[in-house]
């Protein structure tokens, strides 16, 4: 990916479908979620944000100046500026973590498999559903026994990106599928010319250990409030 392209700005217009006036009137995931009440995502040299559709006019209008406020930072894990005035325009759930590209060479995982129907899902797996096959394709596992262990999908797709979702069941944790099935899935999402990008909570410690492993390039702090 180039450059000189604005991740936070491209990560929040590829993740959400934006109204006129910018405002998220809903995502790009595979169920219908109108998205949060107001995304921040703070790099290293720019910040991008965006406030949802139904939050009052003149709220959004406070949230929008304050946003624009906001410095680039260095340290991802620190507060927004104006975190206290964001919470107590909206009241709702915190919700942070880093957001990730990932580097240039992705090792191609031996063991894996693409996932096209949804019997090798639902035996480890639940709320799968087989409409949700084609829209969170590509979907990269590891299988053993004939039913898929480990599994790597897009959370949300767009015609320039995509944002990883890793799911592996409980007993088969700790023995490195995650990793691989993320990596699959990555090569899969470039070799389709677009994007490849994975965020998490600062809490799900897996998760970021994941993104250790994949030597995966924190471009912002993602701070959203639901």
């Amino acid at each position: 990916m180039h450059s000189t392209v604005n991740l936070p700005e491209f990560h929040l217009r590829n993740q959400f479908v934006l109204t006129g006036d910018g405002r998220i009137s809903g995502t790009r995931g595979q169920e219908p979620w109108r998205g949060p009440l107001f995304r921040l995502l703070r790099g290293k040299e720019t910040c991008a944000w965006a406030v949802r559709s139904d939050v009052p006019q003149n709220i959004a209008e406070e949230l929008n100046g304050l946003a624009a406020e906001e410095p680039a930072v260095s340290d991802f894990r620190v507060a927004p500026v104006y975190a206290e005035r964001y919470l107590s325009l909206l009241r709702g759930k915190l919700d942070t973590g880093p957001a990730f590209t990932f580097p240039e060479e992705v090792v191609q995982p031996s063991g894996t498999v693409f996932i096209e129907d949804i019997e090798s899902l639902d035996h480890h797996f639940t709320g799968w559903k087989e409409s949700e096959i084609p829209i969170r394709t590509p979907i990269v596992a590891f299988v053993e026994g004939g039913y898929a262990v480990s599994a790597c999908f897009s959370a949300w797709r767009s015609d320039a990106a995509a944002e990883a979702g890793l799911e592996t069941a409980a007993v088969f944790r700790g023995r490195g599928f995650g990793p691989r099935v993320t990596a699959g899935w990555a090569l899969a999402i470039r070799a389709s010319g677009r994007v490849p990008l994975y965020s998490t909570s600062w809490s799900n410690d897996a998760s970021l250990a994941v993104a250790r492993k994949l030597g995966l390039v924190t471009f912002a702090s993602r701070w959203s409030i639901h």
